[in-house]
């Protein structure tokens, strides 16, 4: 229940109206438990209105076993969350329980936040995606999101998702991307705190905000190369980040 309620306060602040990063019951949010339970939205609860009681939980190890089963599909994902809607009063769990999972499975990540905010969505469902991840425009960027986020082509959402997110974490495990970009969908934010994935999904948004604004002044300019590598191994940056980390930061503000 703890897990619960501290996810029902991710999903309030994730989901306000004047942010503008996941209406009605767009988006989700987890957590995972030391004992290796996941937390997550239940289907159709809406972010903005999320209260304790409209989360669902589910061992990891059953969604990760679903995931890498080469022979399922969709009417074993449906079983496996119907039998889950059992054991929680008839509450299910939306499909992307599957991506948090694959995410949750990341050393380190305890929390992820699921949104579609509509600066970052409208670089997604446009020409040129990869605006988000070819390069680093400030140096908050790099200590927010590091140098590597994961952009990955539209994929129907659900296990087929999951298991392509799976595949392509496993080529990077040694650089874990701290956000990740669904093409035509959205975004995800990794976090060892909630405070951590709402810094991850505000950055996200910022960036997004002045690709946009760059775009329109007649193009993007990216940082050197050399000087996103220092920034992102600089001692004193490498303490901002863990401070920013820690549970009971101040969380951003952002309209």
């Amino acid at each position: 229940m703890a897990a619960a309620v501290r996810l029902a306060e991710l999903a309030l602040e994730l989901g306000r109206v004047d942010r503008d990063w996941a209406i009605l019951a767009e988006g989700n949010c987890s957590m995972l438990s030391a004992d290796g339970r996941v937390t997550v939205k239940a289907s159709g609860v809406e972010m903005g209105r999320a209260s304790p009681d409209g989360f669902v939980e589910v061992a990891l190890a059953e969604l990760l076993a679903l995931i890498d089963d080469p022979k399922a599909g969709d009417a074993e994902v449906a079983a496996t969350f119907d039998a889950i809607a059992l054991r929680s009063g008839g509450s299910r769990p939306s499909v992307e329980a599957l991506l948090h999972g694959v995410c949750l499975d990341l050393p380190g990540i305890s929390v992820v936040g699921h949104t579609h905010p509509t600066p970052v969505n409208a670089i997604l469902c446009s020409t040129r995606p990869t605006l988000l991840t070819q390069g680093a425009l400030f140096p908050d960027q790099i200590v927010v999101l590091g140098t590597r986020p994961l952009l990955v082509p539209y994929v129907d959402p659900g296990l087929r998702l999951a298991q392509e997110v799976r595949r392509l974490l496993a080529e990077r495990a040694d650089d874990p991307p701290r956000a990740i970009y669904l093409q035509n969908h959205g975004m995800f934010a990794l976090g060892a705190t909630a405070d951590e994935v709402l810094q991850i999904t505000a950055m996200a948004v910022k960036v997004a905000r002045v690709l946009l604004g760059a775009q329109s002044a007649g193009g993007v300019t990216y940082m050197d190369a050399a000087e996103v590598a220092r920034i992102d191994t600089r001692p004193d940056e490498l303490l901002r980040r863990a401070a920013l980390a820690r549970p009971g930061h101040p969380r951003p503000v952002v309209a």
